[in-house]
Order: C-alpha cells, then structure tokens, then sequence
C-alpha cells in the first residue's frame, strides 16, 4: 500500500524511461528510483524512523521528487514547506509538525530560523553550497540503496500538508497512504493519463495539486514530468513544443494568461487534455477558451483535505460552469446549517465523503472534529446541485458578503464581470458599510486596449443582475494578489484597498 509502490513499479516495466525531465536534465525511472532509495538509506541512517517527519522546505525541483518518494519508503511522513515563507511561518509549521530533519537549498537555508526549531536535529541541502549546510548529495553518494520499502496501512500517515491559513493559523491536513494512491488512480482514470503522455507541471509542488494530482499521478501512470520552477509564459510555451507536452494542469489565471497571449491550437498541437482545479473557473474563460482551442477546459473540485480529487466534469457529459460529479467511491451532497441534505437547486454547503477525505489535521482534534462528522468533511464551500446530480460551486462561506440581510458570493458577481470584454480579471470582496453592514467592492484588471469607466461598469451590471449584488466601488489595478497555487487572496484585499467611491 505504500505510495512508493507506484515508482518501483513503474521502474520495473520502464527504467529507461525519462521520469523527470528539468532544466536540461533527464532522470529515467531506474535513476529515479535509485537515486529515492540511496535517500531513504541516507535517511535511515540519520534515525529517521517510520512515522518520524521530514520536512521538504523545497521549490520545483527534481530533488523534491526524489525526496518525497525517499520519505515514503520508509514509512516516514513528509512534510511540505512553501519557499515563500518566512521566520513565524517557518517556526510554526516545523515544530508544530515535529520535524526532525530539514531538506532545503543554499538560497533558502537563510530563512530558517534555526535557533527556534525545537525538533529538527539535521538541516541538509539538495541544491547548492552554504557554509555550515550539509549536502545531501554527499550524503547519498555514500549510501547502498534501501533494498525494501515500508510495509504500511493504508491508514497510515503519508503527508502533511499546511493549508494556507487566511483565517487563524495554518493546518496541517494529514493525508494517508491510501488517500495519495486512491487520488493518483483515480486521476490516471478521469484524465486519461497513460504511460505515453508527457504532463507540464509548473504548479508548486507543495501544494496537493501539484503533488499529489500531478506529481505522484504521473509516477504512478509509467508518464513523464515536464517540470518547471513557476509558470513563465515564453519557458511554458517553448517547453510544451521541445517535450512533446500532451497533458496541461493549471488554475483560472493560468488560462486568463494564455488567452491574453497570442497563443492559438497551431502553436501547441502536441495538447490534448486541459484541466483547471483550485479556483472557480470562470465560464466567460472556459467558454472563450473552447471557442479558440477547440479543446475544453476540464474541470475538477477538491480541497487540499480530499487529497485534492473529489468531482469531475467528465469527458463524456462536460457542461460548462460545471465542477461536475462525484469521482468513483465519493460521495457529495448539500446541506444546510443543520446538516439535513437539501433537494437540487438549493444552496447550501458541499460537504464529502470517501477514501480521498484525509485522516485529519495534524495535533488539532478540534479542528478535526469541527470539519469531520460522521465521515463527512464540510468543506467550507457553498454549492448547488442540478437534477442531473452536477455540482456548481458558488463561493467560500467565510467570502459571503452581507448586504442587509442580502447574501452576496463574490464568485457569482466575478463571473458576470467576467463577461465584459474590457474585464480582463476581477475581485470581488466586502468592505464594511455603516448602513448596510457590508458593501460590494470590486478590484479591475482591464484590458489596455478598451479603458472602461466605474460607471459603465456599474450599469452592465445592473442589466444583468439584482441592484444588491453590483458593486458600489470600482477600483482599476494592474494585477491583484494570489497564492502560489492561483486564488486570489481576498484577505490581503480586504486589509490593503480602501473602497473608492464611484
């Protein structure tokens, strides 16, 4: 049952296949496979024992592939670190996980805040040289591989994964063995991945989508991964023809992006499958981007706490807009503050259950039990189900926007403005109103070609929808804040924009 089964397996049937292609180097999966088992040796004689964490504080590299399979192999859970965060963070996230050791690179070595780790007992490098850091190449060249893998339950703990915390402080959503490998079958399934697909992956590793949607799914499919340190339009573009890309797996942006590029089918022929996850897609987007690709965007839903896969908008039956059905073996309903589940139409919370939903969140029983009753994960999403049983995601509960009484999803009025040729991306969120308790605030990215006033603005919305959703503040920017993995972090928006009156 252990995750690593899925590259020994995929070594034995195509060693000399590339695995990992980066940066102008090709790992095979022999050299895959051996260079995460001369690791797992390394890491067994530094102590670290099945259960212990070991801490991947890593961009986009190959070594994180090689890592995380190492960790697995010997039952060790591994631990992901954004690059992107800073001493608090860091502290937080180290020793409330309990990490023993730390695998990081030169440039990022400074940023931990060593005199404040209480667990970590060895910090090594697997990129680069700094003064006092260990080089885990060194290490590992000394080792003989690990012979045999960990025998563990499927119940066992695989991965923690910290959520982005916008509220409080951040959680560590602990997924098992089985929730990794149920997400990466079950992907291989719906995306269609087979051994001779190549997949682009420039979504960060340390978040689930690209770690366990993409990264594991692929080793666990005999593909390749195209992998990138971040997404740069002329590197995408370029590699996509080079490597003979075939699968694509990006957010909204990504594709707002690619639209607003001159991109067109011709200059990509090697694509044939597109998915979008983290984020609504917009169905302006999705249907602009059907129209010049002649390809639809596929669309999946999840949280970092189902592993991240639970529903797709199939090849066979898409709609647009849609996050589609509950995958095989999970099961998803609406229901209401009570927990009572509500008939099609309604709106009320997603709420989710299968072998996808994590263990829980990491020394954080309440937490846990707050989210999970009864097998059901509440996913803090608001959504409507059709009669055909297709899910539509309406918003974030906690990004409800109270207008009097008024329930306003942020989401819903993005989407309209979505429409508007001269929207290129729009936010939405609420600002406190003395009267009403709260008001509509949008933030604009216009397309440079075609200027548009607050004023239009406000009137092609309220053609189009109820007075109470249009927002009363237009501000114009050149780009809006976003987590690593694409959404729009509508808290920095609410403590840094003012609202501007129109």
């Amino acid at each position: 049952m252990n995750i690593a089964q899925s590259l020994a397996h995929s070594s034995s049937i195509y060693p000399d296949k590339p695995a990992v292609i980066f940066e102008g180097r090709t790992l095979t999966y022999r050299e895959l496979e051996r260079a995460a088992a001369q690791t797992a040796a390394a890491l067994c004689a530094l102590d670290v024992q099945r259960g212990d964490r070991v801490a991947l504080f890593l961009p986009n590299c190959a070594e994180f592939i090689v890592c995380y399979f190492a960790i697995q192999s010997i039952g060790a859970i591994a631990v992901s670190i954004s690059p992107m965060l800073k001493h608090a963070e860091l502290s937080y996230m180290l020793n409330h996980s309990g990490s023993s050791v730390v695998i990081t690179t030169a440039d990022l070595y400074p940023a931990l805040p060593l005199d404040q780790l209480t667990s970590v007992r060895h910090v090594f490098s697997a990129e680069g040289a700094a003064a006092g850091l260990q080089s885990l190449e060194a290490l590992r060249a000394q080792m003989q591989p690990l012979s045999a893998l960990a025998s563990v339950h499927e119940h066992d703990p695989a991965a923690i994964l910290y959520t982005s915390g916008t509220t409080g402080l951040p959680k560590g959503a602990t997924l098992s063995h089985g929730n990794v490998r149920f997400t990466a079958r079950s992907k291989q399934r719906y995306c269609t991945i087979t051994p001779e697909d190549r997949l682009l992956l420039f979504l960060p590793l340390f978040h689930c989508f690209g770690q366990n949607a993409v990264m594991v799914s692929a080793i666990h499919a005999g593909a390749t991964l195209v992998l990138h340190r971040r997404f740069s339009l002329p590197a995408i573009i370029d590699s996509i023809s080079q490597h003979q890309v075939s699968l694509f797996f990006g957010v909204p942006t990504t594709y707002i992006t690619l639209l607003n590029s001159p991109l067109t089918r011709a200059d990509v022929p090697s694509l044939r499958y597109y998915f979008s996850a983290a984020a609504v897609l917009p169905e302006a987007v999705a249907a602009a981007w059907r129209a010049r690709f002649a390809i639809p965007i596929h669309e999946g839903y999840g949280l970092t706490e189902t592993s991240p896969f639970a529903s797709y908008n199939h090849v066979d039956a898409y709609r647009i807009g849609s996050i589609g059905t509950p995958i095989a073996d999970v099961a998803m309903k609406i229901v209401d503050e009570t927990g009572a589940e509500l008939a099609p139409g309604a709106r009320g919370e997603i709420v989710i259950k299968g072998p996808n939903v994590m263990l829980g969140y990491w020394n954080a029983p309440a937490e846990t039990a707050r989210v999970l009753r009864d097998g059901w994960l509440a996913s803090g999403d608001v959504g409507v189900r059709d009669a055909d049983g297709y899910f539509y995601l309406v918003d974030r509960i906690k990004d409800m926007i109270n207008i009097s009484g008024f329930k306003v999803y942020p989401a819903e009025v993005e989407r309209l403005l979505f429409t508007h040729p001269a929207v290129r991306e729009a936010a939405v969120y609420g600002v406190a109103d003395p009267l009403k308790g709260e008001a509509v605030h949008a933030l604009i990215v216009p397309e440079s070609a075609q200027p548009i006033s607050p004023e239009e603005l406000a009137r092609y919305c309220h053609e189009r929808t109820a007075p109470y959703k249009v927002p009363s503040h237009f501000e114009f920017v050149d780009a809006l804040p976003k987590s690593p993995s694409g959404k729009v972090l509508r808290r920095l928006l609410r403590q840094q924009h003012s609202p501007v009156e129109v």
